[in-house]
């Protein structure tokens, strides 16, 4: 790997984001994400995202406490799952009871946001950052419930969907638009691991020092290699679930448009819509390997394509 080459954000999370002296690039994309300030006092440990190897890149998450005592859950999906709108209320749900002690008080539930950096098509959405959270309005007036003067003093917030927990849903995967919105920089870092020399969103400057791969020790270096290995090939798994059904698609279009019943029509559809669904394949895998910092004569004899065409992606 070159020697500017960054590590993917949820390698960082599992591994070195949880040593303090690093919290700056956390703290910047939370800051950054929220459109608030954010200090992160320490880092917590919760059954819901203690780490296993055995997950690979299913899931990757860090629960970390600010300086107000709010809980942020910060959560990597690599793997589709049909239920994870559900997921991610258990795990907010889950973080609520576990923060708050027998016989104490509700005013002393912690509020808690779940954030969420999914690499599948989750739902049908055009956005790429979605911000789901909890009000109550009338079915008749229309209006949203509000606290009462005492509740502001009390709760120290203005709105009732600020005691709730809060989620947010970044659906980063081919993301690829470099921008000067600080968030959509850091969107970009997260879907390529590439961090551009004009970049200025919060946390970035401290992404670009901590997070290089020619810094990590030998024993750490070949581990995100694996993890690297590991992400490829769930990533190829991903597009072959998706894809057959699609390439499958597109070869009976083909065949109908070009043929008109005629055997020797179907057939070169079927055969076009093969190899051009194995070219994209080909490109989606070079691509990947690219953006882990693989060399191009490398990923060259791995997907067979052209040097100029590893280079263009």
């Amino acid at each position: 790997m070159k020697d500017r080459t960054y590590i993917s954000f949820d390698w960082a999370l599992k591994r070195l984001l949880r040593d303090k002296a690093n919290f700056g690039v956390l703290e910047g994309f939370l800051s950054t994400l929220l459109n608030t300030d954010v200090r992160i006092h320490r880092l917590l440990e919760s059954e819901s995202n203690k780490d296993r190897d055995e997950a690979k890149m299913n899931r990757v998450d860090i629960l970390a406490e600010n300086a107000d005592g709010e809980l942020l859950l910060v959560e990597v999906q690599g793997e589709s799952e049909y239920a994870y709108f559900q997921r991610i209320l258990f795990g907010a749900s889950k973080l609520v009871t576990e923060y708050i002690d027998s016989g104490k008080n509700y005013d002393n539930v912690k509020k808690v946001y779940s954030v969420n950096i999914v690499y599948f098509d989750l739902g049908q959405g055009k956005d790429y950052v979605y911000h789901g959270k909890t009000e109550f309005r009338g079915i008749h007036e229309n209006d949203v419930l509000s606290l009462s003067s005492f509740q502001r003093q009390k709760f120290g917030v203005d709105e009732v969907y600020k005691l709730y927990p809060e989620y947010y849903i970044l659906k980063v995967n081919d993301f690829n638009r470099w921008s000067r919105v600080p968030l959509e920089q850091w969107i970009y870092f997260l879907s390529t691991s590439d961090i551009p020399a004009d970049a200025d969103a919060p946390g970035l400057q401290e992404a670009r020092e901590k997070l290089l791969f020619s810094k990590m020790s030998r024993e750490e270096q070949a581990a995100y290699r694996r993890y690297i290995d590991d992400r490829v090939i769930l990533a190829d798994q991903i597009y072959t679930a998706r894809g057959e059904g699609k390439m499958e698609g597109k070869a009976e279009g083909i065949e109908e448009g070009r043929a008109e019943g005629r055997a020797e029509g179907r057939a070169e559809g079927r055969a076009e819509g093969r190899a051009e669904g194995a070219r994209d394949k080909a490109m989606e895998i070079a691509k990947s390997l690219k953006d882990s910092g693989l060399s191009i004569e490398d990923i060259a004899k791995a997907t067979g394509l052209s040097s100029e065409e590893i280079v263009a992606l």
